[in-house]
């Protein structure tokens, strides 16, 4: 696989760039998807997709840095297709994070003695809004993931789903100040993580929105939970933050909600997502394939040259 090639770094995310802004904001907004059902991709074999299958995967995520793959349930449960779709879309570059299992993918299912050190994802609490790897390194920043069900619940288990280049432009269009706040290399840390008296992962400090050197593409890095975030203490970094979480509480038509049914996934360019309540019962218990990815999407960056 080739690397990246180098571009002239976020020149549409430039504050002093308005017009190369208006130029992929009006691009952005005239072809984006309006329905949820605007994001779904059939998939006949999702371990090996055809070339148009891959091309059709492609199209969507450079529309809404997003698409929902729905592959057969008949053999929903195997845990290979994330990695095998993955390297179609030019994934290949695994986050093995401490909790990922021995080949980097998380098995996310309900598991009591991880929720009950606080990881969330392993319970059946509902996830509050987010992008992955928010308290990751810049060196291990996940620019795409795919989420792949092999089990829905019983019952709930609903995300929402919003593109952060989406978020920008609200943002971005209601107060380019607020773009500059959350842009400011200070504007969030993530405090350390310990676990009984032992520091698992360092404080992390960055901005909230970055512009990825490589590909010109736009980073978000967010987590709406209060515990685990300390927000630069200054007025403008505070209307902002306020303004975001306005809109994700909202009923914007941007943000998608779906249920991921057995076989079908979602990969994405690591968009904002949370994730409902849910239910297991004896018959169904939910199970879900998670593989973070340092590669962005393949033929989706955002970047459009003044």
């Amino acid at each position: 696989m080739h690397p990246p090639t180098a571009r002239p770094a976020g020149r549409p995310f430039a504050l002093d760039a308005a017009d190369a802004y208006r130029r992929w904001r009006d691009a952005k907004l005239a072809g984006y998807p309006r329905r949820v059902e605007d994001l779904v991709v059939e998939l006949r074999d999702p371990r090996a997709p055809s070339a148009a299958e891959v091309a059709e995967l492609t199209r969507v995520c450079r529309a809404a840095n997003m698409a929902i793959y729905a592959g057969p349930a008949v053999g929903a449960g195997d845990k290979d297709i994330p990695r095998r779709l993955g390297a179609h879309l030019g994934l290949a570059r695994l986050d093995a994070n401490m909790l990922a299992d021995d080949d980097g993918i998380s098995s996310l299912s309900v598991a009591p003695g991880k929720a009950a050190r606080g990881y969330i994802p392993y319970s059946n609490q509902r996830l509050l809004w987010h992008t992955d790897g928010y308290y990751n390194p810049p060196a291990r920043r996940i620019r795409a993931f795919i989420l792949h069900c092999a089990q829905p619940a019983a019952d709930g288990g609903e995300n929402g789903l919003l593109d952060h280049e989406i978020a920008y432009i609200l943002l971005r269009d209601a107060d380019p100040d607020y773009i500059e706040a959350l842009s400011a290399p200070d504007a969030m840390t993530i405090p350390a993580n310990t676990e009984e008296g032992a520091e698992t992962r360092p404080a992390q400090t960055g901005p909230v929105f970055s512009v990825d050197a490589d590909t010109g593409g736009l980073h978000m890095r967010y987590t709406a939970r209060t515990r685990s975030i300390e927000w630069k203490p200054d007025g403008m970094t505070r209307a902002a933050v306020q303004f975001l979480e306005q809109l994700l509480a909202g009923d914007s038509p941007y943000v998608f909600r779906h249920r991921l049914a057995a076989g079908q996934g979602l990969v994405c360019n690591n968009v904002l997502h949370n994730r409902s309540a849910f239910q297991d019962d004896g018959a169904r218990q939910r199970l879900l394939y998670r593989a973070r990815y340092y590669d962005r999407i393949i033929g989706t960056d955002s970047h459009v040259d003044s």
